[in-house]
């Protein structure tokens, strides 16, 4: 009898809702730490534009998490009794939500250094976070099962996202910076609750080796191998330099919109709200992109279109306080970087071996992290340095390098042709 396509009772099987609960426990973290909330409420306190652009650097434990995720399969966990992974997960749970709320309990207004210290040790655990429930995810489900506990931990990530980061500006009115923080801080139940109702994988039987012996396989190996690479030094340069101009006018878009006069509240409707409608737009229409006209052609055009949208925030800057300037400016950037993304990642997917796929995989998203983590810090000088017209035409510039390896790639090393679809 032939095999009949795999659908499963998404409403019915429990262990989808858990996924669902666990990819918003994991999106939860990110915009009250490394993204627009903490800006937002630095650009309130008047910090400096280089102050608000070092913040960056808060988020490299989500670049470098591949170095200690070894650890978290060698190390026995705090909670034994709930398991491998569960028994890791629940007490990371648990230092987030204090650790999140901690976090509302300082003023970066006089002690901003208090702030940041208490925003590392969150991103810290955030990314153990994301190492654990990645683990249990690939664990708990069949290999037929794997995209639909992929598409519903993303869809759980993308509303904590909005619950993150539209919720907490929200709430700043009503109940202050520390109230919003502490609010939001008791979002991280709903994923404790799903960590208490998983059911503990099956303990897969592991070979008794060390701590360097992992490390060794899971960083070293898939990294040689891709140095042995034709061009290897090329496409590392691509890979880690195609998100520069992005990141580089992503770091200041809070402060910038503060400088225009817009509120809080429009940033968390038309910043936070609409600009996550609009890159989820885009990445429909970027995978729809690269499945009609191929990777290479599609990496061409969507980066050309994710470039050339930062001038979107020089027309933004000459046109000041202008609502309708605002939603367009959100909307095509948001838009193209979601086209520009879908590409990317089909062109990420396509250079990896298929012995170190997810190692590799995560290698180079994680090098692709790295502007967005280092170089990206320097944005707030650079931007009190010019202004900001020449800033984003400086960031538009930014993306040329990349370009200009890219087109040198395709034309080398062609992306190859996979049997199976990029989710």
């Amino acid at each position: 009898m032939p095999d009949t396509p795999f659908r499963p009772s998404l409403w019915r099987d429990r262990r989808f809702a858990i996924l669902l609960a666990l990819g918003f426990s994991a999106g939860l973290p990110l915009p009250l730490v490394a993204g627009q909330v903490l800006r937002q409420w630095f650009s309130e306190s008047n910090l400096s534009l280089g102050a608000i652009g070092m913040t960056t650097l808060i988020g490299l434990a989500y670049a470098n998490k591949f170095l200690w995720s070894p650890a978290l399969d060698a190390v026995p966990p705090p909670v034994g009794r709930l398991g491998r992974r569960r028994g890791w997960l629940l007490p990371i749970q648990a230092a987030l939500l204090l650790a999140i709320a901690a976090v509302g309990l300082t003023d970066p207004l006089t002690g901003a250094a208090a702030t940041i210290a208490i925003a590392v040790l969150v991103a810290f655990l955030s990314a153990s976070q994301d190492i654990v429930i990645d683990a249990l995810r690939i664990e708990m489900l069949e290999e037929r099962e794997q995209a639909y506990g992929l598409a519903a931990y993303v869809w759980g990530y993308r509303l904590a996202l909005l619950a993150a980061g539209a919720g907490t500006l929200f709430l700043v009115a009503p109940l202050g910076w520390g109230g919003a923080y502490a609010a939001t801080a008791l979002l991280m139940l709903v994923g404790m609750v799903a960590t208490l109702l998983a059911r503990e994988p099956e303990a897969r039987t592991m070979a008794a080796i060390g701590f360097a012996a992992r490390l060794r396989a899971a960083v070293v190996e898939p990294f040689a191998d891709l140095t042995r690479r034709p061009l290897w030094l090329a496409i590392l340069l691509f890979v880690g330099l195609f998100k520069l101009g992005e990141a580089l006018a992503g770091i200041m878009t809070t402060p910038f919109y503060r400088s225009l006069g817009f509120t809080r509240e429009d940033v968390a409707t038309v910043a936070t709200v609409f600009g996550l409608c609009a890159t989820l737009g885009g990445a429909l229409a970027g995978g729809w992109l690269v499945a009609r006209i191929g990777t290479a052609p599609a990496l061409v055009l969507t980066g050309l279109t994710q470039m050339l949208s930062n001038l979107m925030y020089v027309a933004l800057a000459h046109a000041g306080h202008s609502m309708p300037m605002l939603w367009a400016q959100v909307g095509v950037e948001n838009f193209t970087d979601g086209l520009a993304d879908a590409a990317f990642v089909t062109y990420l997917s396509s250079l990896t071996n298929i012995r170190f796929t997810a190692t590799q995989y995560a290698l180079l998203s994680s090098l692709a992290a790295v502007p967005l983590r280092t170089l990206g810090a320097s944005s707030g000088w650079i931007a009190e340095a010019l202004g900001w017209s020449d800033f984003f035409l400086l960031t538009t510039a930014a993306a040329l390098p990349a370009m200009a390896i890219m087109i040198f790639l395709l034309r080398r090393l062609p992306p190859p042709v996979r049997g199976h679809a990029i989710p």
